[in-house]
C-alpha cells in the first residue's frame, strides 16, 4: 500500500521548534533527520496492512532576499543574511540529500510593509505604550508565502487521479486543505491528517480518515 507524505514546511518548523527545544535538534542536518524519522513512523503504526513510502513531499519557499530598513532605527536589513535565510538554505539543501524526499518551492512575497508585533499593538492600542516606545524588535517585515498550498493542492488531486498511491499523510495545521482532502478521499485515497499535536477545529474530523501526531508529544505548560 504506497503512502505519500506532504509536509508544510512553513507549519513544521514553528511547530517543530515549539517540540524540540534542545540546542542539539535545531541544526539543519537534526532537523532534517527528525523529519525524516516523523515521516517514516505513519507507515510502521499498528495496522494490519503493510505500507511502503511513495515519496515525501516537502513544500517551503526559498528565504528572501532583499534589502530594507526598519523604521524606527533605519538600520538597513539584508534578509539573505539573516540566521533564518541561512538555516532554510542549508535545510533544503539536507532534504535534497535523503533518498525519496521531494522539494516543492514556492516563493515569498513582500509588500513591504511593516507590522507591529500583535503584543505591542494590544498595548498600544490601550494607551499603555505611545507611538514613541516602539522599539526595533517590535516590528516585523510582512512577508507571504505564494504557491505553497496551490502545490499541495494539485499534488493530491494528481496522486488521487492518477492511482499513484492509495493513502496521503498530510502534516499541517490548517484547514486550507479541505477541498483537496474531499477530493483524495472521493477517489479512494485513505487521508490522514498529522498537526503535530496542535489542536484542530472539531469540524475538520468530517473532512479525513484518520488523525495521527507521529512525532513527541509536547509537554504541557
Amino acid at each position: 500500500m504506497p503512502t505519500a507524505i506532504l509536509v508544510d514546511g512553513g507549519f513544521f518548523i514553528k511547530r517543530y521548534r515549539q517540540i524540540y527545544t534542545h540546542a542539539v535538534d535545531q541544526s539543519p542536518q537534526k532537523v532534517a533527520k527528525n523529519l525524516h524519522e516523523i515521516c517514516l513512523k505513519h507507515l510502521s503504526s499498528n495496522q494490519k496492512e503493510t505500507r511502503s513510502l511513495y515519496r515525501i513531499f516537502y513544500y517551503d519557499c526559498p528565504p528572501l532576499s532583499k534589502k530594507a530598513h526598519n523604521p524606527v532605527t533605519k538600520k538597513a536589513i539584508d534578509f539573505s543574511k539573516t540566521g533564518e535565510a541561512a538555516f532554510r538554505i542549508a535545510l533544503h539543501s539536507e532534504l535534497r540529500k535523503v533518498r525519496k524526499v521531494a522539494l516543492r518551492l514556492g516563493r515569498l512575497s513582500d509588500s513591504s510593509n511593516w507590522l507591529i508585533k500583535p503584543e505591542k499593538l494590544k498595548e498600544l492600542l490601550s494607551k499603555k505604550i505611545s507611538i514613541d516606545d516602539i522599539q526595533e524588535n517590535d516590528l516585523l517585515y510582512e512577508i507571504k508565502q505564494k504557491g505553497v498550498d496551490m502545490k499541495i493542492g494539485l499534488d493530491i488531486a494528481s496522486l488521487a487521479y492518477k492511482k499513484l498511491v492509495k493513502q496521503i499523510v498530510l502534516i499541517a495545521g490548517d484547514s486550507d486543505f479541505t477541498p483537496a482532502a474531499k477530493l483524495a478521499r472521493r477517489e479512494g485515497i485513505d487521508f490522514i491528517l498529522d498537526p503535530m499535536w496542535n489542536p484542530i477545529n472539531q469540524d475538520l474530523h468530517e473532512h479525513i480518515d484518520g488523525l495521527m501526531s507521529t512525532c513527541p508529544q509536547p509537554k504541557r505548560k
